[in-house]
């Protein structure tokens, strides 16, 4: 079985609860939790400011995104693949990617919606729907994981909750607002063969004051009992499944 530790931030451009924007104290609060792949939302999109590049030399985590098309992006010390940005309409965006772990794939959607319930209503259809979580493509593990943008009982939940199954979180799991945290919006729901082993939200002084959100961190655990190799090892393009 394969263990990972993935977090889910929406770093509000690194804007903090003071109103300045200091890329250097979300990298802090990220290297306190320690995770393996971090989904970011929210980054900042000015080629001047490129805050994912700085997250990753300051992490030393490689960066997978493009913010022409998508504000989340994943920082990872594990390779990614099929890295795709999708824009959700009405300003919501998700971007896909496939970590293989220790020969285990596991398909990683971040998404970001919004908090208006017609726009979110609307983008939680486009993330179940044929082009992403709907596929027939989708055979490994899967976790869909980000800021989901609702308050208590949000437009779109149900459809999320008929078709996922909702990560295991704490008992106290709100992460928004950061200072006095009420609502659980930054989450994570699971597809196939993934077990949660714990999940932690990060209380720190600083992670409070670092962006309006707390960030989320789940210790996963695969049991996928499948095998995946690239097939460039078999010497043709693309990437199948191997028994064993």
């Amino acid at each position: 079985m394969t263990t990972v530790r993935i977090m889910t931030y929406n770093i509000r451009k690194a804007t903090g609860t003071d109103g300045r924007q200091d890329p250097g104290r979300i990298a802090e609060v990220i290297a306190e939790a320690a995770p393996d792949i971090v989904a970011l939302q929210d980054l900042d999109r000015d080629e001047n400011r490129d805050q994912l590049k700085y997250l990753s030399s300051r992490l030393g985590m490689e960066a997978y995104g493009d913010l022409r098309c998508s504000s989340c992006a994943f920082l990872s010390y594990y390779p990614l693949k099929g890295v795709s940005a999708y824009g959700l309409g009405e300003g919501g965006c998700c971007t896909k990617a496939d970590a293989t772990l220790s020969g285990k794939r596991l398909h990683l959607f971040n998404v970001q919606l919004s908090a208006d319930s017609v726009r979110r209503r609307f983008q939680v259809a486009g993330l179940l729907g044929p082009d992403l979580l709907g596929g027939c493509h989708l055979c490994c593990p899967t976790l869909i994981l980000g800021d989901f943008a609702d308050f208590w009982l949000g437009a779109g939940n149900m459809a999320l909750n008929l078709e996922l199954q909702r990560a295991r979180r704490p008992w106290w799991n709100s992460t928004y607002p950061s200072r006095l945290p009420l609502f659980g919006r930054d989450r994570a729901y699971l597809r196939g063969d993934l077990r949660v082993l714990e999940s932690v939200v990060s209380r720190t002084p600083l992670a409070r004051q670092a962006s309006s959100h707390l960030p989320m961190t789940y210790t996963l655990q695969v049991v996928d009992p499948r095998q995946y190799l690239h097939l460039k090892k078999l010497k043709r393009n693309g990437m199948e499944v191997a028994p064993g």
